[in-house]
């Protein structure tokens, strides 16, 4: 399995970026879905999520032990994106990680985005909830002064109030004009921020359905949270889509994108 790439995100199919908590058997499952229905497949996990509702909130291993796992799975062929959230972590992270993640809080850090660019390594760049689809340009144009123009740009959603985020599909066409690739966060954006106390509600029932509308737009990629047992996971259970329902969610989206490439050509 090759490794990610900018021609690989920018060509079809729509790449399909799965995260999970770190089992290892569940990315393989995973991988082997992905595969079946045709979409190249990146392996995501964080080594430290900085950014969690309370401090009771699980963060991850660390970076120590988490680059060394990330690591190991690049090593057994996996393509793999991992986020930071401090520019020292920058080049560390480039060693085991195909594509460096600037989380969408910090979509606006030139220093982050700058040490990120550095490392030639692929950017993607979260658009932040707060951030309009034609103001994230900026964010990929200074990684871009690096030298280094493989930048993708993902949406997550925008708030809507307190607790809440809703999906302009019209944003995912919007951002595209500045001529980077751009991919759908189908996971995240039905989050519900901060909604279940002390840590992040979620309404997956709409993972789907955002999904597939997101797909008929023309993106390059969908980025999807997923668990064999959300219920169970220690980072954005409430938001995450079943494994067991991962093979008809990609059918079902491999079908759109075919259907409109189709209408498209005519």
């Amino acid at each position: 399995m090759a490794f990610a790439s900018i021609a690989a995100i920018s060509a079809t199919p729509p790449l399909t970026w799965v995260l999970h908590d770190g089992k290892a058997g569940m990315a393989s499952q995973a991988l082997g879905l992905a595969e079946a229905a045709g979409f190249p497949f990146v392996f995501k996990a964080s080594f430290d999520k900085a950014n969690r509702t309370s401090l009771g909130g699980y963060r991850g291993p660390g970076a120590a032990e988490g680059l060394q796992i990330l690591g190991r799975l690049r090593k057994q062929g996996f393509s793999v994106l991992t986020d930071i959230h401090e520019p020292a972590q920058a080049a560390p992270a480039a060693e085991v990680a195909d594509i460096l993640q600037i989380p969408a809080f910090l979509c606006r850090q030139t220093d982050l985005l700058l040490e990120a660019g550095y490392t030639g390594r692929i950017v993607n760049v979260k658009k932040g909830q707060f951030v309009g689809p034609h103001d994230i340009h900026h964010a990929a144009g200074k990684v871009a002064s690096t030298g280094n123009g493989k930048v993708v740009l993902t949406e997550r959603g925008s708030s809507f109030g307190y607790n809440n985020l809703v999906v302009d599909m019209r944003g995912l066409r919007i951002m595209a004009t500045a001529g980077w690739p751009v991919v759908f966060d189908a996971t995240h954006s039905v989050q519900l921020p901060g909604g279940a106390g002390g840590v992040s509600g979620g309404q997956p029932e709409f993972i789907e359905p955002l999904a597939s509308a997101a797909v008929a737009t023309g993106i390059a990629g969908v980025f999807v949270e997923v668990h064999d047992e959300p219920e169970k996971a220690l980072s954005d259970g409430p938001n995450a889509l079943r494994l067991s329902l991962l093979a008809k969610f990609l059918r079902k989206l491999r079908l759109i994108d075919e259907a409109r490439r189709a209408a498209d050509s005519e």
